[in-house]
Formats: C-alpha cells, structure tokens, sequence
C-alpha cells in the first residue's frame, strides 16, 4: 500500500502494518516518519529494536536470522533495517521476497523449521528505510513484495505551496502563527532545505516564544546576516580554536545577538555528537551515521575530531551548563548567562582527556 508522507499519523492509529518501507533524499522528513512509526510500535508492545546496515559487507542472512530469534525480554520487535544505496541488489531482493512470503504463508505441508519461523515473523516489524529509489526499481519484485506486505512512503522534496503548507503546520506544531508574506519570507531564505526551516522555526519560538509573528520577526530572524557566525562558532567550537571562540561570542554579544539562539546551537551540537556517539557504540557504519544527522563532507572532520577529543561525561556536563544558561536567560538564577556560554565554549574546546 503506498502512503503519502501526510497520511501516515493517521495511519498509524489505526493499524500497524508488518512492513513499512520508506525511501527518498530529504532526510528530515525521513526521519520523522521513521520516529514516528518506532513509537507507534513501541506503544504496541514492540519492545525491542535490531539496527541491521545492508552496507557492503552485511549479509542478508542476518534478515531470517534476527527475524527468528528469541528475545528474553519481548516477544515483540522492530527491526530497523538501511538500505544506504536505495536497492537491496540480488542477494537482498531474494530476501525481502522470501521475508514477505513468510508473513502470511499457507501453513499446511511447510516443514516444521519453517511454520515457526513463519509465526516468529509475525512478531517482527520491519522497518526498511532506504536512499532515494530508482523509478525502475518501482516494477521489481522485491518492491512490489514490500508494496504488497506493507506499506511504501515515498519521500519527496517540497517545493511551492506543498513547501508552504508544511511550514505553516511545522510553525502551528510550535504554537506560532504568521502571515502568508512571512511564510514566503521563511520560504524562500531556507530554499527547500526542511532541516534548515525546522532550525529556523525552533529559533523563532526560542526569540518569541508561541504566538502571531509578525513579517518583520521572521525577517529580521532569518535574513540576519550575523547568523552564519553562530555556525562560525560552532566550527571553532568543534575545532577547539580558544582564541577563535573568544572573538565570535564576544563579537555575537557585542552585535546584539540574542543569547538563547547561541544556546539552542551549542546545546543541539551537543545532543548531535551524543547521538553519533550512541549509534557508533552500537556499531552502526560512521558514513551512515554521519548522513543520518546531516554531516557533511566539509563538517564530517570537524566532527570526528570532536567525537574523538569527548567523553560521554564532558558532553553531559555540556547540557548541565546549559541548562543553567538556560536559567540565567529567564531570570531563574544569578549569574551572567554569557559567561556561562564562554564556559560551555571552552568545555568543547578544551575537555581534558587525561
């Protein structure tokens, strides 16, 4: 069954299916979608999750094989399938196949092994989610197995009113409201990039809180050239650069920069090197894992060299600052909250190894 990125909440209150298949090139949109139907599962009794990569050195036994195992805990999981070039080749496809046929097989004359690997897969949800695939793809075997055992959102860039309508209902999700002309503003700065807008919006409700924004607002937020040097100061936070740290916040302060937008940039690049930090551990594939929280080639350095020079503790305490900045921006205790951000700074940058 094919679903449109707009129908899957509903979707999803009504019945879980056994196969959810997504692909496309915008990974925002993606990943909620994603989010959305692992918590559905979850809500379902779905306990427990398996991360498999089909890279190029992955097996596609591993599918039947973790489909069939027991689990101690639940009798229920997810399995959390990436298909990083968007097909699954030969090997995969006759797996997929044989997957979906196992879900609502004829029992009778199967062999014993085969009826309980039937039922166990009956407990298992699977979740694929792939690069973009290829339009020839669509009349494959393996996508229409999937077509038919489930359900296949398909995830496109959104351009003209489709863009316009999503972030109208992105801004409603945050209590904000705005005029047409305000949203064409957002639009058009952000050009197509969701996880841009998504930034924006959280930036608009950081400096204005829920609420009608004016033209004005939203221009003054996302057509201030100053804010590159907040993603300036990111990159000399991750590159440990005290003396290039000093200079920006300084220079963002002295500029009238408000100090909650610094804080939102330095508290999502912490809980980003978190994420990674979890998916690595849990021995996903680093280039996987990069493109899945938006590294990019001229970041993916920076990055690594800040995933190697931090602890799990030092980022902690990273969000422990914050969240005492955060109290300091609202009045809730004393202090200084850009000398609290200058020490968050340095944390980055220097955190002691030792």
């Amino acid at each position: 069954m094919r679903l449109k990125p707009e129908q899957i909440a509903a979707a999803l209150q009504k019945e879980l299916a056994p196969v959810y298949f997504i692909s496309g090139d915008e990974p925002l949109q993606m990943g909620e979608i994603a989010d959305a139907i692992r918590a559905a599962a979850r809500k379902a009794g779905y306990d427990s999750r398996e991360v498999l990569v089909a890279d190029s050195g992955f097996s596609w036994n591993e599918l039947m094989e973790t489909a069939g195992s027991l689990s101690i805990f639940t009798d229920r999981k997810i399995i959390d399938l990436r298909l990083p070039t968007g097909t699954p080749g030969t090997e995969g496809a006759k797996a997929l196949i044989d997957y979906c046929e196992r879900l609502s097989p004829g029992m009778v004359g199967m062999p014993k092994a085969s009826r309980e690997l039937a039922r166990r897969t009956e407990d298992t949800l699977l979740l694929i989610t792939a690069a973009k695939t290829a339009s020839a793809s669509l009349k494959s075997r393996w996508f229409q197995a999937l077509d038919k055992a489930g359900c296949v959102i398909q995830v496109w860039p959104l351009e003209g009113q489709d863009l316009i309508r999503w972030l109208q209902q992105r801004m409603q999700r945050r209590g904000l409201q705005a005029e047409t002309e305000g949203i064409r503003i957002l639009a058009s700065r952000i050009e197509g990039n969701l996880l841009a807008a998504a930034q924006e919006i959280e930036k608009l409700y950081v400096l204005y809180g829920s609420g009608q924004l004016s033209n004005q607002q939203i221009f003054d937020v996302v057509a201030d050239s100053s804010r590159f040097d907040v993603f300036k100061l990111m990159d000399s936070v991750l590159a440990a650069k005290a003396g290039r740290i000093l200079k920006i916040l300084s220079g963002l302060q002295s500029e009238g920069i408000a100090a909650p937008v610094v804080l939102w940039a330095l508290t999502r690049e912490a809980r980003v090197l978190i994420k990674i930090k979890q998916a690595l551990a849990q021995g996903q594939n680093k280039a996987l894992v990069f493109k899945n929280n938006q590294i990019w080639d001229k970041r993916q350095q920076l990055v690594s060299d800040a995933l190697s020079r931090l602890r799990d503790s030092d980022l902690n305490s990273i969000l422990t600052l914050s969240a005492k900045a955060d109290r300091q921006i609202k009045g809730q205790q004393q202090g200084d909250p850009w000398e609290t951000l200058l020490a968050i700074c340095l944390k980055f940058a220097s955190a002691d190894n030792s």
